[in-house]
């Protein structure tokens, strides 16, 4: 994993994500889950692009799974967007580049 692309926990989710001052990218995932693994170079670039104005992260709901039941996850890969503790945005399934780019864009607005 890339050095701005950050593994979330249920131990840390709370303080790291709902918590956190700067806008979050979630990216809700599995190892078993082939279009996961297939949007994990995306999620990696544009990590790398936003660092400093967005935390992206990459959070594995078959370890971690009560975050993602908690917030409703039903199927995966899903991209949440969170700013200032609260949901604001979704994608789920395998989205291209240019709609996440255009998402974490008005997120850091």
């Amino acid at each position: 994993m890339s050095t701005t692309l950050m593994e979330f926990t249920d131990d840390d989710f709370m303080t790291t994500v709902m918590k956190n001052p700067q806008p979050v990218l979630v990216d809700f995932w599995a190892p078993w889950c082939g279009p996961c693994k297939a949007l994990t170079p995306t999620i990696e670039k544009l990590a790398a692009e936003f660092a400093g104005k967005v935390i992206v992260g990459k959070m594995d709901i078959q370890s971690h799974p009560k975050s993602a039941g908690e917030l409703g996850i039903r199927s995966i890969p899903t991209l949440l967007f969170i700013k200032g503790g609260r949901v604001v945005d979704q994608l789920t399934g395998t989205v291209n580049e240019s709609r996440i780019r255009d998402r974490l864009e008005a997120l850091v607005g």
